[in-house]
């Protein structure tokens, strides 16, 4: 079974056109995707372990903000 993707390849193909880029492999678009997924993943990961940390469900902007930073 496929992988679901959850980035939509035209928004994505259109902002990599913005800076630059008008002619884009569609397997380097999906290799982008899958690797922004990935990393959306783990972020959002580690981000729920601060708001659990916290004593909160809720994740904050703060919460991914300490994520990237690695807290």
């Amino acid at each position: 079974m496929a992988k679901k993707r959850y980035f939509a390849w035209s928004p994505l193909r259109a902002l990599m056109a913005s800076v630059g880029a008008k002619i884009v492999a569609r397997d380097a678009v999906g290799y982008l995707i899958d690797w922004l997924q990935e990393k959306a993943i783990d972020l959002t990961q580690r981000a729920l372990v601060l708001a659990r940390h916290a004593k909160r469900k809720k994740v904050t902007k703060s919460d991914i903000n300490l994520a990237i930073k690695g807290y």
